[in-house]
């Protein structure tokens, strides 16, 4: 294509000590480096793309196209991995950081971050994942690695009603495991039980306390919380269990000692999608079209990119339910 010819995307400003985005036009000339062109078809709004779009230190310089997602075709390519036609994925690394991001019509990206889009996938369905479901998979892979199975009891996963709550939940379901969704709002007790949730329990009512550990209920857990949430989840981890940490809204500190890790062999696994090895990358990609596979159509709500907006702002807020899939152009 002339790398002159305008389209459009959404692009975060910071003018003085706010920061907002907008609908603008650009051209390939203006964008990051990077050695694929996609045309893109779909990106997704995770949590991520909220604060870098409303809030510091999440985008590294501006003005920055945003959105840390993308699937589309290619339409040029300087890497012999990939050719015009090829359908493909991108997510994560700087993409939307530290690069222009998926909320534009084309995108321009380096190679080594491009992930064939896998047999078992549309580019809708791969959007409807996102970075928040690749998260997801990625949790109960290393999980799984670290023992998980059926039979070893209740998976815990709390963040419920978010983008990685709800497709763990899906997940796990698929899988055979019988999982707990802990989630604030009550209200969403049928939504989970929709994904497959056997048991819900309200985080409201917890006790945290300082004790050291606690009951053991969980064989393992996924949590997108963090602080007293996820310090509450290790005391209550049975022997050899895990638990997979893939947030932190509900804070970054944790009030722990080290009983739960040498009484019970408790795992605290970090799971971190942006230096994902691309070998894994692929596999999780390749689970998530297979027997990860799960139909998310029912909670996943399409949006254009002029209504990004509201959309950080229920992500923000706390209030979102499932998955944004942005419709590109």
């Amino acid at each position: 294509m002339n790398t002159s010819s305008p389209f459009r995307a959404f692009r975060i400003f910071k003018e003085g000590d706010q920061i907002r985005g907008r609908v603008v036009e650009t051209t390939l000339d203006e964008l990051t480096p990077g050695d694929v062109v996609i045309k893109a078809a779909y990106s997704s709004v995770n949590y991520k793309d909220a604060l870098a779009a409303t809030g510091p230190r999440i985008i590294r310089t501006f003005p920055r196209i945003g959105g840390i997602d993308v699937s589309g075709t290619v339409v040029s390519s300087a890497d012999p991995r990939f050719k015009e036609g090829d359908k493909v994925i991108a997510t994560s690394y700087e993409i939307g950081v530290g690069n222009d991001g998926g909320y534009s019509e084309y995108v321009r990206v380096p190679g080594d971050w491009v992930v064939p889009l896998p047999s078992g996938l549309t580019l809708q369905e791969s959007m409807a994942l996102g970075t928040a479901g690749f998260t997801a998979a990625l949790a109960v892979h290393r999980l799984e690695h670290n023992g998980m199975t059926p039979a070893r009891g209740p998976v815990a996963v709390t963040g419920a009603t978010g983008g990685v709550g709800s497709i763990s939940i899906a997940i796990l379901a698929g899988l055979g495991y019988s999982v707990t969704a802990i989630t604030g709002k009550e209200s969403e007790r049928e939504y989970l039980q929709r994904l497959g949730a056997t048991a819900v329990l309200s985080r409201h009512s917890i006790q945290f306390n300082d004790r050291p550990i606690e009951h053991g209920q969980w064989a393992a857990a996924v949590d997108a919380a963090g602080g007293d949430l996820l310090s509450w989840l290790v005391k209550s981890t049975t022997p050899w269990g895990g638990v997979a940490s893939t947030g932190l809204t509900g804070g970054i500190d944790l009030k722990l000692t080290v009983i739960p890790f040498i009484l019970r062999g408790v795992s605290l696994i970090g799971i971190d999608s942006v230096t994902c090895p691309m070998d894994i990358r692929k596999d999780m990609w390749h689970r998530l079209a297979t027997d990860m596979k799960r139909d998310l159509s029912p909670i996943v709500r399409e949006i254009r990119i002029d209504e990004l907006p509201d959309a950080f702002a229920t992500l923000a807020s706390g209030s979102a339910r499932g998955r944004f899939v942005v419709r590109i152009p």
